[in-house]
């Protein structure tokens, strides 16, 4: 099963946060596994990728999928974000536990990939520049949904870095008032997406952390590093956008 958003956004792009069910891989990357380099079977991965392509009208664009370190030759050396303008290219990065954020614009639409490194650089925020340079839109045009990650009751962090999160996002960054050293991520990159201009109206945040909902998704701090990943996908298609279905 996947968490599926179609094109209510009226920027024509169908996208996908997807969960860890509905695919072929064996434990400990049952079963949806997307990710390529966390020792999975290839054929496995190579068949979970045509399923998720397939649950968002996508399958017939498989050849000219964009996923860091596969694909496309610009991405090989890894990317934390990607911008995509063009129509019929379906763009998909992998996540187990890091926040991933999918921007869409009339034009174009971005995917960012979260880690705390990534979320104090302001990726999010920076990936939203990019795509209103690159469509021409405005801030106002753009809708921003950030997806599944570990939750600030799950991320417990070192004193540095509460205070240089702090630094940056204010206060609200923390979760609760006595676990000072818990840290809210998703918070911190809906945070970069309002600075960006992306109006709070049109933000959604997935507040289901990764890190309890193993059955759901991957988490690579609760499964201590041993997992598969799921991710999120987009695509933006010519024409009439084909209808997107659940996972089996």
């Amino acid at each position: 099963m996947a968490l599926l958003s179609d094109t209510e956004s009226g920027c024509g792009v169908t996208f996908a946060f997807t969960e860890r069910t509905g695919g072929v891989s064996a434990e400990p990357f049952a079963s949806l596994n997307l990710g390529d380099s966390c020792g999975d079977a290839p054929a496995a991965v190579a068949e979970n990728r045509r399923r998720a392509l397939t649950a968002i009208g996508a399958a017939d664009c498989a050849g000219a999928l964009v996923t860091p370190h596969q694909a496309a030759a610009q991405a090989r050396s890894g990317a934390d974000a990607v911008v995509c303008t063009a129509p019929d290219v379906p763009v998909l990065l992998c996540f187990a536990d890091c926040v991933p954020a999918v921007i869409c614009a009339p034009g174009g639409f971005a995917v960012a990939h979260s880690g705390w490194r990534g979320t104090i650089a302001r990726i999010a925020q920076k990936t939203a520049r990019v795509l209103m340079d690159e469509t021409g839109c405005a801030a106002a045009d753009l809708k921003a949904y950030v997806g599944p990650h570990i939750g600030g009751v799950d991320y417990e962090v070192s004193a540095q870095m509460i205070r240089d999160f702090t630094a940056e996002f204010g206060e609200g960054v923390h979760v609760g008032v006595a676990s000072r050293r818990k840290l809210d991520l998703g918070y911190a990159v809906a945070c970069a997406l309002t600075d960006a201009g992306v109006l709070r109206e049109n933000l959604a945040v997935c507040r289901v952390s990764t890190a309890t909902a193993t059955d759901r998704f991957f988490s690579y701090r609760a499964e201590a590093g041993n997992c598969g990943r799921h991710a999120a996908l987009a695509v933006m298609r010519t024409g009439t956008t084909p209808a997107w279905e659940p996972l089996d």
